[in-house]
Parts: C-alpha cells; sequence; structure tokens
C-alpha cells in the first residue's frame, strides 16, 4: 500500500525549494542588474542586495520542518494519507509562493536602492511583511495534522 503522507512530505519540501529558488534567482538577477547600474555610473555598488537576494531561502527552512512533521504523522497514521498529503500541497504552495513573491519585492528593492542609494530600512520592511506568511502556513498546518 502506497503511503501518500510519505509523498506529501516530500512535495512540501520540493514545492516550497522551487518557489525559494525562483525568488531567489528573480531577486539574484536584480540585484547584477542594479550593481551594473551602479559600476556604470561610478557609485559604490552595496553588497546589501544579497541581504535582499537571501530572504526566500528562509522557506526552504520552513518546509523542512513541515515535512518532518508529516512525515511523523505518515508513519503514524497511514491510512491518513491523502489528507496529509493535500495539507502537504496546501502547506508548500503557500510557502513556495511567499518565497517567490518576497523575491519580486527584492528584485524592485535592488533597483530602487541602486538609483536613489536610499531606503534600505524600508525595503526590508516591506519584504518581511510576507514572511509571516510562510511562518502561519507551516503553523497552522502543523497544528491541523
Amino acid at each position: 500500500m502506497m503511503n501518500w503522507g510519505l509523498l506529501g512530505a516530500g512535495l512540501v519540501l520540493g514545492i516550497a525549494a522551487c518557489g525559494s529558488a525562483l525568488g531567489i534567482g528573480c531577486c539574484a538577477n536584480a540585484a547584477i542588474g542594479a550593481w551594473k547600474k551602479c559600476f556604470i555610473s561610478n557609485k559604490a555598488a552595496p553588497m546589501t542586495f544579497l541581504v535582499f537576494a537571501g530572504f526566500p531561502l528562509t522557506q526552504t527552512f520552513y518546509a523542512f520542518i513541515l515535512m518532518g512533521q508529516i512525515k511523523t504523522a505518515a508513519f503514524a497514521t497511514p491510512e491518513n494519507g491523502l489528507l496529509y498529503l493535500a495539507f502537504s500541497l496546501a502547506g508548500g504552495l503557500a510557502i513556495g509562493f511567499t518565497a517567490f513573491v518576497q523575491g519580486k519585492a527584492g528584485a524592485f528593492a535592488c533597483d530602487a536602492l541602486a538609483e536613489t542609494g536610499k531606503g534600505f530600512a524600508q525595503y526590508i520592511s516591506v519584504i518581511g511583511i510576507s514572511e509571516p506568511v510562510a511562518l502561519f502556513a507551516m503553523v497552522l498546518t502543523m497544528i491541523s495534522l
């Protein structure tokens, strides 16, 4: 008999990691473009762009924690496997989309900071607003198990 919950445990991490990769890639591309703008205009090229690009990485960690909980539940009660699979898909998508959105916000932050040299704290604040969504998705999914 297939344990669908274990499949879900793998999917939650895979989906969230894909979201993190997309978010990091989106922001990393913008960071490179922003550095180029700085170099062309003979401005200092801030390394803080790396902070923006790194934000989506945390979602993979949240998904790893959630994966462990789903795996434990799936081993304990394999008959609820489809339920765990559904929770895994919902949690993984919520966490993954949050990472992607953070990457997009980070990309705009890189561009704005490169042009103005101002607003780092405001940009971090805006990027961080989506972080609780991933945390809530992780915690509420764990509670629902």
